[in-house]
């Protein structure tokens, strides 16, 4: 019920009728003060009112209805404002601003059907190894199959990215280089995974070497430590060649190529969302590297976060991230954990939301 009222007149209990206004109607006319109209939700307030009542609280007659508990009712209650989301002149959405579901939702609200964005990277992946198989192939007896590609793909993909897919490339310098030249001249970001170690058949960071510049290569952190990052062509393309290791290539692909997307879609490449958390258990660190562990958060009784590892942190063992909800930072400093220590721990992307303990 929509009402046309001062303050003085909110005591009143009986309010006769006079119509009814539906969603996607207008009413006609001026409301008497005293006096109410039917409402449903989503009609514009008739003139005249100012107040809306929900049938809970209403008796309804055929001429009149009777407010219930007219010392509950408030001057305005139930209304939206013209203006009360975004003014006049406001700026709705940033130069720059991601378009999440929020964002496009408070678009159409406003009639807009277009807006100008930034295309979405394109991201040449591919996995190197003569060891390498694809799922559904035969396995052969020194193979493992190619699980890289797949993570990637996902990691990517909730990042928004497009993903070229190039496959799987053997241990060939000539193969390796011709593929990362075309991938240079057809993509935004190159990701390789495996083949950037120091073991004999390594070949990614050699192409990569003969084709354009290194900028880095092996890191300090575990796991992950052979990454190499660098440009491809004339093109300048971005080259990240992530560890063989299925572990590290997700945390790499979080701690390094998070960032780097970010820039490729004109976004600030800000750190990662830390928490804080106490450690439940001991945790075995070695300075002069920082640790990325796979652990699981979770808040007790006294609304604190607690933070335990999965188990077995070796960088093969893919289930340790299916089981984990965050990534525990040991920095390079850190000698070890004691239980009760204050530690940061990095949610996963999306957030996986806390598992049971």
């Amino acid at each position: 019920m929509a009402q046309a009222s001062d303050k003085k007149e909110l005591a009143q209990t009986r309010w006769p009728l006079a119509g009814s206004v539906f969603a996607g109607e207008q009413f006609t006319g001026q409301v008497a003060a005293g006096a109410c109209v039917r409402i449903t939700t989503g009609a514009p307030l008739p003139a005249g009112t100012d107040t809306v009542i929900m049938r809970e609280q209403l008796q309804e007659n055929a001429d009149d209805v009777v407010v219930l508990q007219p010392e509950r009712v408030r001057h305005g209650q139930n209304v939206r404002q013209a203006g009360e989301d975004i003014q006049q002149g406001e700026v709705a959405l940033p130069a720059g601003i991601r378009l999440d579901a929020a964002s496009l939702g408070l678009t159409a609200s406003l009639g807009i059907d277009s807006a100008n964005v930034w295309r979405r990277p394109k991201v040449a992946v591919f996995s190197t190894g003569n060891e390498v198989t694809a799922p559904g192939d035969p396995l052969p007896p020194a193979g493992i199959y190619d699980a890289n590609r797949f993570t990637l793909a996902g990691l990517l993909k909730q990042q928004g990215a497009e993903v070229m897919d190039l496959g799987i490339l053997p241990d060939d310098q000539a193969k390796i280089q011709a593929a990362l030249e075309y991938a240079a001249q057809h993509s935004d970001l190159v990701l390789t995974s495996g083949g950037v170690s120091v073991g004999q058949a390594d070949f990614t960071r050699a192409a990569l070497e003969s084709l354009g510049q290194l900028a880095f290569w092996r890191v300090a952190i575990r796991p992950g430590r052979p990454l190499a990052c660098g440009l491809l062509t004339e093109r300048r393309t971005p080259l990240v060649g992530l560890p063989g290791n299925p572990v590290a290539v997700m945390v790499t692909f979080l701690q390094f190529v998070v960032p780097l997307l970010k820039r490729l879609e004109d976004q600030p490449a800000t750190p990662p969302d830390y928490l804080y958390a106490i450690a439940d258990e001991a945790l075995p660190s070695r300075a002069g590297r920082t640790d990325y562990l796979r652990g699981i958060f979770h808040s007790k009784a006294d609304g604190r976060l607690h933070v335990r590892s999965t188990g077995a942190q070796g960088s093969g063992i893919l289930s340790s991230m299916v089981a984990a909800n965050c990534l525990i930072e040991l920095p390079d400093s850190c000698t070890g954990v004691v239980s009760g220590d204050i530690l940061r721990v990095q949610p996963l992307m999306p957030m996986a939301g806390e598992k049971t303990v």
